[in-house]
């Protein structure tokens, strides 16, 4: 599956209110492998931004003076999203953003719907860690995503910050094809031994009665948190 990890920054919170999109940033993940390909631009809203919108995400009247119309770059962005999973955190605010950009398109492109799935990576963290904090920076300290070099908000930063963070909420990334192996060993001038076919069989140590114990209840607890998903214990039904 193609998923692209997606964020923008506004001029303001309310689109109703005529406030635009200023950045779009997404990177592209392949069989939930990052592949280096990224869209990022910068976009004129035709309006001032609100000073509380600067200071979140630092991005300047001035600077934007000389950015193409959203209507000139639609296409290219279009293009790169269209057909795929869109990962978005708290999804509704950027569809609704998008939408209304396109809403002011004289060529009436459809909705964002109408061509690509979404993800909301804040609806899935609520389910996972009810009850907590579950935006952006919380995220990173619980699955442990450096995230020190973001000081303001920007939207090609926050889409490759939270491609790591879904990455590793929903299992981290598949393992390595044999071609990447291949690269880290000559990276690291190191060679892979085979073990000896005639070795001794390891030895076997079952857990303790109080170490299932400890077990059952761990698998208790997650059940809990998790609303009732610990797959380990559905295995265990199954069995």
């Amino acid at each position: 599956m193609r998923q692209i990890v997606l964020d923008t920054e506004t001029t303001g919170l309310e689109p109703s209110q005529g406030h635009r999109i200023i950045e779009i940033g997404c990177v592209e993940v392949v069989g939930r492998k990052l592949t280096g390909n990224h869209y990022h631009q910068y976009v004129n809203p035709e309006r001032e931004i609100d000073e509380g919108a600067i200071e979140v995400h630092g991005i300047t009247n001035e600077f934007l003076a000389d950015k193409p119309l959203f209507n000139s770059i639609a296409a290219e962005f279009i293009g790169f999203i269209r057909g795929a999973e869109l990962i978005i955190h708290n999804a509704p605010f950027d569809v609704g953003f998008i939408n209304h950009e396109f809403k002011l398109l004289q060529n009436d492109h459809a909705r964002l719907e109408s061509f690509c799935s979404i993800l909301d990576t804040l609806a899935l963290a609520r389910k996972y860690h009810p009850g907590q904090k579950n935006n952006l920076n919380a995220l990173c300290k619980r699955y442990d995503v450096a995230n020190a070099h973001r000081e303001l908000h920007g939207a090609l930063l926050d889409a490759e910050i939270l491609a790591d963070v879904y990455l590793r909420m929903t299992g981290g990334q598949v393992v390595m094809s044999l071609e990447d192996k291949q690269d880290q060993q000559n990276a690291s001038g190191q060679h892979i031994r085979p073990i000896d076919k005639n070795r001794a069989p390891l030895k076997v140590i079952k857990a303790s009665q109080e170490e299932m114990a400890a077990h059952q209840q761990r698998l208790a607890t997650i059940e809990k948190s998790s609303g009732g998903v610990c797959v380990w214990l559905k295995d265990a039904e199954l069995k």
